[in-house]
């Protein structure tokens, strides 16, 4: 198996070796049959016997799960592992010449453990598939970002950021509540799941408020270049927090209005 794309040095030497294994625990077994030579098909699955395995000794197949093109088989690869309903978005497409040798999987599986040396290959072949698929997986998901520094437990009446103070790290509640001060007045709450602090990482300002630890909470603490790299990567990130700072405006706006009604009773 291959993965499609450019690969570590680490994941090429493992398919490499990878590929040597099958021909080696298949000597002394024989084909039980000729020779099969499918045609082009979009779904190779559906030609192949269900109780056999086959050794590609010509041509080259794409795999596909979920629609999505993720690994080719070459020379030397066995073929036919991808059955059942755990591979049911599994696709096989062939679009040249195939040459298949076949051989009987309760034969193969006999001639593997029969020896121990070839059961061990047999295990590391599985693993190794495994592991590739990991590979492919992790490249095509979109990269996380996690805070360098990790999670902080903070007791209640804890000081989260202080105001005037450089903005070098963003938050977000993971458990727990906060309050927001400006000036030693309470401008807003800050709850659970929130992302606060981004505002003075955003315009390298000093911070405009306090925040303080309402009760005991879990804060995740994310360096402001890495949460600013985020928000440019994943717009999920970038939604949740023009939501955050439009519920705090929100709150404050609703706060002003109060105080004004105040003023003018007096």
């Amino acid at each position: 198996m291959y993965l499609l794309g450019e690969q570590s040095a680490p994941v090429d030497a493992l398919i490499n070796r990878l590929q040597s294994l099958p021909a080696r625990w298949l000597e002394g077994l024989a084909p039980c049959g000729p020779a099969f030579e499918p045609e082009i098909s979009d779904d190779l699955m559906e030609q192949l016997p269900h109780d056999q395995l086959f050794l590609l000794t010509e041509g080259v197949i794409h795999g596909y799960i979920g629609g999505r093109a993720l690994f080719y088989s070459q020379e030397g690869d066995l073929i036919g592992l991808q059955q059942g309903d755990a591979w049911a978005d599994c696709r096989l497409r062939s679009d040249g010449p195939l040459r298949l040798l076949p051989y009987r999987r309760t034969d193969l599986f006999q001639h593997l453990y029969a020896e121990p040396g070839r059961a061990e290959q047999w295990l590391e072949y599985l693993l190794g598939q495994m592991a590739l698929l990991a590979h492919a997986v992790a490249e095509l998901k979109p990269r996380e970002f996690r805070s360098t520094n990790g999670f902080k437990r903070v007791a209640s009446g804890e000081v989260l950021i202080q105001q005037g103070d450089a903005a070098d790290h963003v938050f977000v509640i993971i458990d727990g509540h906060a309050e927001a001060f400006v000036d030693g007045h309470k401008v807003g709450d800050v709850p659970k799941d929130e992302i606060f602090g981004a505002m003075a990482v955003f315009t390298g300002e000093p911070r405009n408020a306090t925040v303080i630890a309402r009760e005991p909470s879990t804060v995740m603490l994310i360096p402001g270049e890495q949460f600013l790299s985020m928000t440019r990567n994943n717009p999920k990130i970038a939604h949740s927090l023009i939501e955050s700072m439009a519920r705090r405006i929100g709150q404050l706006n609703q706060q002003i209005t109060q105080l004004s009604a105040i003023k003018a009773a007096r």
